[in-house]
């Protein structure tokens, strides 16, 4: 029987289907990812971090958008051994560099996001917006905590919105809602908002569109993100004040134009040193 972290370093088998969809997309929904027992392990450690470490304490209704939409707790991995355990993990590693077509990917960081009872919408955006990245080789993987049915607030698409120019320049916010939700209608995008089964694990593009739902149960959706970017990705002058501030956050020590290879950007997937578990 296979202990925990072989079972976080064990090979998903990904089908071309899946890597077509996702690149026609710019998401992909798989199934069976991690089995309950993993969730229900390394989800009590992240949610007592995030508890921790939270420093958002405003009531709900004092909040702006940004704020209602989630709990927002960043780079766990640092600060306890079992999440960095989970965070490293090569199966989720070498998902997203296979949907990319990468020979490998870098940790760009890791983030919780724990939306409330009563949390509210998660606007319209696209990720990479606040990122100093010279390339769009960047994969989120969205990782529920829990069944996710929709009225908890579950990560929803806008299909093949990664190729959309519209609202790159829009950071998430009121206006990026109202923008994005009326230009995204008009181009005729398909919104894929679907509930999420325990085990099932999204993947999207940094620059596919996407947002979620308020969360109108009684308990938290609990949610444990990795930003995944190519190897080979290289820091770019910022474009904007949340792309200093990421710089400064997530690549310290990078230099513009070149390699991303700070210590807390590691490799945690490449063909190259492959030596995960069959599956």
């Amino acid at each position: 029987m296979l202990d925990n972290s072989q079972k976080l370093n064990q090979a998903y088998h990904l089908r071309e289907a899946d890597i077509h969809f996702f690149r026609e997309n710019g998401f992909a929904k798989l199934k069976n990812v991690f089995p309950p027992e993993i969730l229900n392990y390394y989800g009590v450690i992240i949610t007592q971090k995030v508890i921790e470490l939270n420093t958002m304490h405003l009531p709900i209704e004092e909040r702006d958008t940004y704020q209602r939409a989630f709990l927002q707790v960043m780079n766990i991995w640092r600060e306890s051994d079992i999440v960095k355990e989970f965070i490293m993990g090569k199966r989720l590693a070498r998902i997203a560099a296979e949907l990319m077509g990468t020979a490998g990917v870098r940790l760009y960081h890791d983030q919780a996001l724990y939306k409330e009872p009563s949390g509210g919408i998660t606007p319209w955006h696209a990720d990479q917006y606040y990122w100093p990245l010279e390339t769009d080789k960047t994969v989120t993987a969205w990782v529920p905590l829990q069944e996710t049915p929709l009225e908890t607030g579950p990560m929803a698409f806008a299909a093949k919105s990664h190729q959309f120019s519209v609202g790159r320049d829009l950071p998430i916010s009121d206006e990026s809602e109202a923008k994005l939700q009326k230009a995204l209608k008009e181009a005729n995008f398909d919104h894929v908002n679907e509930p999420f089964e325990l085990g099932e694990v999204s993947f999207h593009y940094g620059w596919t569109f996407h947002n979620a739902g308020a969360n109108t149960t009684d308990k938290p959706r609990r949610v444990m993100t990795v930003i995944y970017m190519d190897e080979k990705m290289r820091l770019k002058a910022p474009a904007n004040d949340n792309q200093q501030k990421d710089w400064e956050s997530w690549c310290p020590g990078a230099e513009i134009g070149e390699l991303i290879a700070t210590k807390i950007n590691p490799v945690i997937y490449s063909k190259k040193t492959a030596s995960h578990v069959a599956g």
